[in-house]
């Protein structure tokens, strides 16, 4: 699990990112595939969107070839858990889509699972802002979005397939979620982005940071692709002005009526003066320790609420142990893609990153098989070869590297 900007960053230091990267140049960070493994997996995909009555037009997109999917085309009319009427997706209609070739969007994930939010908590832990998160799901060929810029920071995590982004040079100049940037032709981003900067294959494991108006597009090149990309936005000096509005209102200065305009020059330079007051008290209010205090209170507190829960720790009982059962078995995400039990004289033998794991013939049978998925979980593989100790084979496979704790 990720708990610290060092463990996210790693091998780059967090202090190198801070003076070379944050807020100045992108960073793409080689990883293991093992690094994000309990963040997001295809097991954990198809768990949420099982949670049908979460998810709405608005918190589940399609996007194909660059456009977005009409809702209607892809949804059902509903009732939401709050007796609202949504626009629901359906599984059967959303499936087709995908068969199509549409990237899904899944959006505000952050506090869905607890893989999810380390990251978003790791990074509003260290400063940089409040921290949502976005997950992409798309197919070798099909480009879901064209060249484009965000309104924040962008922490691209990959969990799943590969993705190549195109890196551009060009930067807008700290745009904001506003229509003055939101509503700029597609003609003038393809002018704005400049040259080619550089591509970036995306691999599992591998972190992708772009700071705020930096152009990028980006293109699946595996049979599918996921990355979670955490939307980072930080404080701004509009914040600060808004703080200065709040405090306004017990300043009888600003509450006074402007100078009345009757067009002669007496009205005009009175209006002058009062507002060079105004702009001076401002002046004055933004030196002021307790407006300062509570801007470094409201830059220091900037994240979002997420998590908390312990409702048996609220009554003082204790919680029951993993022994006593409940909740569901971890899965172990295959890290050796390719990797099979191959026949060595008499031994059946599997090769891992970190050494081979001699195994029996019902072993290699088993192994063979949870080899070919993308994950397993010990009841599953117990299941499917009862003659084999199931805890036992998979920690050997995990000690030689084949594989790794998922989501």
């Amino acid at each position: 699990m990720i708990d610290s900007l060092a463990a996210l960053l790693a091998p780059i230091t967090p202090e190198r990112f801070l003076a070379e990267h944050l807020d100045r140049q992108p960073l793409h960070i080689r990883g293991t595939a093992a690094k994000f493994a309990d963040v997001l997996s295809w097991r954990q995909i198809n768990r949420l969107l099982d949670m049908t009555h979460i998810w709405t037009s608005t918190s589940l997109k399609l996007v194909m070839d660059g456009g977005a999917v009409p809702a209607e085309q892809f949804c059902t009319r509903a009732t939401s858990r709050d007796g609202a009427a949504v626009l629901q997706p359906d599984a059967k209609l959303v499936q087709g889509w995908i068969a199509k070739g549409a990237s899904v969007v899944m959006n505000d994930v952050d506090s869905l699972t607890p893989g999810l939010a380390s990251v978003s908590n790791t990074l509003e832990a260290a400063g940089l802002g409040k921290a949502q998160a976005n997950v992409y799901i798309s197919w070798q060929s099909h480009k879901a979005f064209h060249t484009h810029y965000d309104t924040h920071d962008v922490w691209a995590v990959q969990v799943e397939g590969e993705k190549v982004w195109n890196i551009w040079e060009g930067r807008a100049d700290y745009p904001i979620a506003h229509p003055a940037f939101r509503g700029q032709p597609q003609a003038h981003h393809d002018q704005a982005r400049g040259k080619l900067r550089g591509t970036v294959t995306m691999q599992p494991g591998d972190l992708l940071y772009l700071p705020r108006g930096w152009y990028h597009d980006a293109l699946a090149e595996a049979p599918a692709s996921v990355h979670v990309a955490y939307g980072v936005h930080a404080p701004l000096g509009m914040d600060f002005v808004n703080i200065l509005s709040e405090r306004i209102l017990y300043d009888p200065e600003f509450r006074k009526p402007l100078p009345r305009q009757d067009g002669s020059n007496p009205a005009k330079f009175a209006l002058t003066q009062r507002a060079g007051l105004l702009g001076q008290r401002l002046s004055e209010l933004s030196r002021d320790p307790k407006v300062m205090e509570v801007l470094a209170q409201f830059v220091a507190n900037y994240r979002y609420s997420r998590g908390g829960y312990d409702m048996l720790a609220a009554r003082g009982i204790a919680a029951p142990s993993a022994a006593a059962g409940g909740g569901e078995a971890p899965s172990f995400r295959v890290m050796a893609a390719g990797a099979k039990p191959v026949r060595r004289g008499a031994e059946w033998v599997v090769k891992g990153p970190q050494g081979a794991v001699v195994v029996t013939p019902p072993e290699a049978e088993a192994a063979a098989w949870l080899l070919a998925r993308p994950d397993v979980t010990e009841p599953e593989l117990a299941a499917k070869a009862p003659a084999v100790d199931a805890g036992a084979l998979l920690g050997r496979l995990a000690a030689a590297g084949l594989l790794a704790p998922g989501a």
